[in-house]
Parts: structure tokens; sequence; C-alpha cells
């Protein structure tokens, strides 16, 4: 009887817990209390949840200009790539090329900047928004509302290194060689300013996750902190892989299949934790937009790499 009691108390208790949960304003994300899914009182302690800070997204107020975190993580984006790509120049085959120069960097560099900005925005609007920006396309250019696309930036960043290649005669597997080890740290830099601006957040987490975090906008539960997770994997461990494999002199197009299987597959791994754009949700076979863009790129990847494991290893492309 005794038991029956203590659980028809834990069951009567559970809407009044819900109804804190909801009304309450002040700090009501630190209460630790979680219901199961059997509709019982699991835990309930006072341990304070780990809260997103709310930074704000400007940094720096100059009078009428306003310098913007995000901003600032692209700038290191692009100095992180200056400063790895002139030590690239250092590796095989590019330190036997004399035609490979410092001035070849800044002129990446500078085509890189336009293929990532262009790329990503209008990437973003084909492939999550396209009917709402073929009915207002003057909106694409509206970039400061946000909106870029990583796999659209990529496809800029292909244009912008064709014409690069093409226009100094370079080999284009060469070229994207010399880039792809430069690229991770930036994606990095990306998503702490993602982190930064509390957006593009995580799945709802286990309530006992030690680093879960509430974002705010997000509900009241704790989330997985998908932002940090892609720094590490698509960010840092994708660099130490590229950034080692590139040190050997490798046959002409593996390292940028590296680069495809390896972001690819990160990213793919890292999207089961990361909250699906809500107007589209999960696609066919419960996947998201971005584990589907990530299929062709890992196939691309391995095609690539095994092609020319088999090719000669300084063949013109």
């Amino acid at each position: 009887m005794r038991n029956e009691a203590g659980l028809n108390l834990k069951l009567n208790l559970k809407p009044a817990i819900l109804r804190i949960l909801r009304e309450t304003q002040e700090e009501p994300l630190e209460l630790r209390a979680y219901i199961g899914a059997s509709g019982s009182l699991i835990k309930a302690q006072s341990d304070p949840m780990l809260i997103h800070p709310q930074i704000n997204p400007v940094a720096l107020q100059l009078g009428p200009l306003a310098v913007h975190w995000y901003g600032l993580t692209y700038l290191a984006a692009f100095g992180l790539f200056f400063f790895l790509a002139t030590r690239r120049l250092k590796h095989l085959p590019f330190a036997s090329l004399p035609q490979w120069q410092v001035r070849d960097v800044e002129d990446i560099l500078f085509a890189g900047v336009l293929g990532v900005v262009l790329g990503g925005r209008i990437g973003y609007c084909l492939f999550y928004q396209p009917a709402y920006y073929l009915a207002h396309p003057l909106e694409v250019a509206y970039v400061w509302q946000g909106g870029m696309s990583f796999h659209g930036g990529l496809l800029g960043v292909i244009a912008s290194m064709f014409w690069f290649a093409n226009s100094r005669q370079r080999p284009f597997l060469q070229v994207m060689d010399f880039v792809a080890p430069c690229v991770p740290t930036g994606l990095a830099a990306g998503r702490i300013g993602n982190f930064i601006n509390g957006e593009l957040w995580g799945r709802q987490a286990d309530p006992d996750l030690a680093w879960g975090m509430v974002f705010r906008g997000a509900g009241d539960f704790p989330r997985h902190p998908s932002q940090i997770y892609q720094f590490f994997l698509e960010g840092l461990l994708l660099f130490v892989v590229l950034w080692l494999f590139a040190r050997k002199d490798r046959p002409v197009g593996q390292v940028s299949a590296v680069f495809l299987m390896g972001y690819g597959s990160l990213r793919f791994i890292a999207e089961f934790f990361r909250e699906p754009d809500a107007h589209l949700g999960l696609l066919s076979m419960g996947l998201s937009m971005g584990q589907w863009l990530c299929v062709p790129m890992i196939l691309l990847g391995v095609g690539l790499y095994i092609s020319k494991n088999r090719g000669d290893k300084h063949e013109n492309f």
C-alpha cells in the first residue's frame, strides 16, 4: 500500500511540475525535474542545467558601425587559411614547383572568399528554401538576415578554384589538394560563431547528459550543443587528419578525396545530434537535408580516392 501511495504521489506531481516549467519565467530551467516516458518522476534535484549564456552578437560598436562576432569568426577563418596555406607551400609537391608562390595564396584566398559568400548564400536559398526565394528573389541578397549553406559554399569554392586553375594553367585537382588541408580550421571558427549566436542548436538530449544545454528559444529542455560537436569533428579532427595525410607527397586528387570523405562522414554523424531545419524536418529514411547532401560528397570522395590510387601519381587534371 505504501508503494502504491508513493507511485500515485509521483504521478500526481507530474502536472504540477510541467505547469511550473511552462509558466515560471524566472529561471525555470534551473529546476532539475524530469518526467520519464512512463509518466513517473525519475529525477528531481537542484543541480542547475547548463544554459547558453546569450552572448551579445555584436562584439564591438563603433558609432553606427557594429562589428559582429560572426563576422570576426569569418575573419579568423580567412586568417587561419592564409597562415596554413603559406606553410602548405613547403609540402611536396608544391615545394618542388617554383610556380607556387605566396602571391598564389593571396589570389586563392580572394577567390575563395567570393566563392564561400556567394556559393554559401545561393546554396542556402536553393537547398533549404527554394520556394520562398523564388517568390522573393531580391531577398537572396539579404545576407544580414542569415542563411548560409556549407555545401553551397563548397560548390562556390570549387567554382572559384576552377577559375584559378584555368587562369594560371595549373591542374585543377592539384589546386584543390593545396586548398583542402587549410579549410577545416575555418569551419571550426564558423561553428564557434554559431555557438556564440545561439543558433543551429542540437536535438533534445537525455536529461542526465552532463553537458546538455538549454538554448533560449529552443524550449525548456537540454539539447546537444551540436555546434561544439561540429567544431571538434569537422573542424579540429578533420584538420589533424588532413594535415598529417597531406604532409607526404600523394597522388594528385587524393588529398581532395580524403577531405570529401572526411567532411561528409563527420558531418553525417554530427547531423544525428543537430536539430533539423524547422521548415524541412527529417526527410526520406529519417535523414536531414544536411545528411543527404553529404551522401554524394562521400561517394565522390571514395570514387576519387580509388581512381587516383590506381592512376599516375602526377597526372594532370
